[in-house]
């Protein structure tokens, strides 16, 4: 058994030297998935889900802030990822009391809540209005930004709202 997988633990230590080692193993070998075992293959996809996934996380949080970001696809792939490569991070994103809810929403009901909905589309008009009168000097911008907003607001009423 790899050392790599024989030593799951909760700590934050464990979880970095699994990422350490796997850039390692990538820098030193250029054909790596070739050559080795496919338990550190799976052992190293697992921690490149992880990664990827915590990427992904951080996007979906800046997503919240941010109006042309979204949030749920990010956190949706977020728990995809997670779902492969660590059983405990997909637990708590689930029952993380601001994450969990978007998840579960969308995925028991493929619905988006009555606030979320409102508060996104506000922020994005707001955002695509300012831009389009006070920022963008081109016409064809302008339009396409228009059209952008216009197709982001369709795509978000074609959900299901919760109340």
């Amino acid at each position: 058994m790899s050392p790599r997988c024989k030593d799951k633990g909760n700590t934050k230590r464990v979880f970095i030297r699994q990422i350490g080692v796997f850039f390692l193993h990538l820098i030193q070998h250029t054909n790596k998935f070739a050559s080795t075992s496919s338990l550190h293959y799976l052992c190293d996809m697992k921690t490149l889900c992880i990664v990827i996934g915590s990427i992904s996380l951080a996007l979906g949080i800046l997503g919240i802030f941010l109006p042309l970001l979204p949030t749920t696809p990010f956190l949706l792939l977020t728990a995809a990822l997670y779902f492969k490569g660590s059983p405990r991070l997909y637990n708590w994103l689930l029952n993380h009391r601001h994450f969990g809810p978007y998840i579960r929403n969308f995925r028991e009901n493929k619905a988006i809540p009555l606030r979320a909905k409102i508060i996104s589309l506000t922020l994005m008009w707001g955002t695509m209005s300012y831009c389009i009168f006070f920022l963008i000097p081109l016409l064809w911008v302008k339009i396409l930004l228009a059209l952008i907003a216009a197709g982001v607001t369709y795509h978000i009423l074609s959900f299901k709202t919760l109340k």
